[in-house]
């Protein structure tokens, strides 16, 4: 199994929880030092896992990645695309920052695209597999103001997914996309207000990956979220205003 992001967060606790369990875990991120310590704490427990270095906004480096795992003879049989890049910003204070756009997209989007199709054939021909995108509750929503960034990018691994999903499933693979809500980690932290506001804990939300793991369903999501999509569409103006008048409220001394 191959968990992407796991050196901190989310993806941390899913890999001890993961391991714990009996899993043999492949474990992907940037931070090679902060990996290889959530390796050796697993070893420690009696787990398996492996560290490996990989930039997901770097093609050659998910290149290097996929190549190395198939020299080795790896074979993946479950792929946790957990890795994400998040940014909170105005637009008026992003005019001269292309290069979050990219690296958001390379991180959420094309990395994770370019890692699932190399992995792709080796399941295709062992008609077998199981694909989780570990998404943001925000890909469901109205789009709110300072996130174009971020939610773009996630959205467009949702889409692409749900998009394939009918395909794989022919070939044996399931799909599952979890949407998650506010998860206290340090992806969140750089936002004060979060800190005040009620959500998951790392365990918790990986506890969630767990049970997609085990029963394989299409999504996860709150119950809540399938009315509010239906109602959505008929309150955007009134979502809209709303919007607008926080932004006022905010700049207004």
């Amino acid at each position: 199994m191959l968990i992407t992001g796991a050196s901190f967060g989310i993806g941390r606790a899913l890999a001890l929880q993961l391991g714990l369990a009996g899993a043999d875990l492949l474990l992907a991120a940037r931070s090679l030092d902060e990996l290889e310590k959530v390796a050796s704490d697993l070893h420690e427990l009696g787990g398996r896992a492996r560290a490996y270095e990989v930039d997901l906004t770097d093609p050659a480096s998910v290149d290097a990645f996929t190549t190395q795992l198939a020299a080795e003879g790896v074979q993946v049989d479950v792929v946790v695309h957990n890795a994400g890049k998040s940014i909170r910003r105005l637009i008026a204070q992003s005019l001269d920052r292309t290069h979050d756009f990219r690296r958001t997209i390379g991180v959420n989007y094309l990395g994770p695209v370019q890692l699932q199709l190399a992995l792709l054939p080796a399941m295709m021909a062992r008609r077998a597999g199981h694909i989780v995108s570990v998404q943001s509750l925000g890909v469901r929503l109205p789009p709110a103001p300072r996130w174009a960034a971020y939610t773009a990018a996630k959205a467009a691994f949702d889409a692409w997914l749900r998009s394939a999903g009918p395909e794989l499933r022919q070939h044996g693979i399931a799909c599952t996309s979890i949407y998650l809500g506010l998860v206290h980690t340090r992806m969140s932290a750089p936002t004060a207000a979060y800190g005040q506001m009620p959500g998951m804990t790392a365990d918790e939300a990986a506890r969630v990956i767990c049970r997609a793991l085990i029963h394989r369903p299409r999504r996860i999501q709150p119950w809540w979220l399938g009315p509010l999509r239906v109602l959505a569409p008929w309150c955007e103006g009134l979502v809209d205003r709303a919007l607008g008048w926080s932004l006022r409220r905010e700049r207004t001394p």
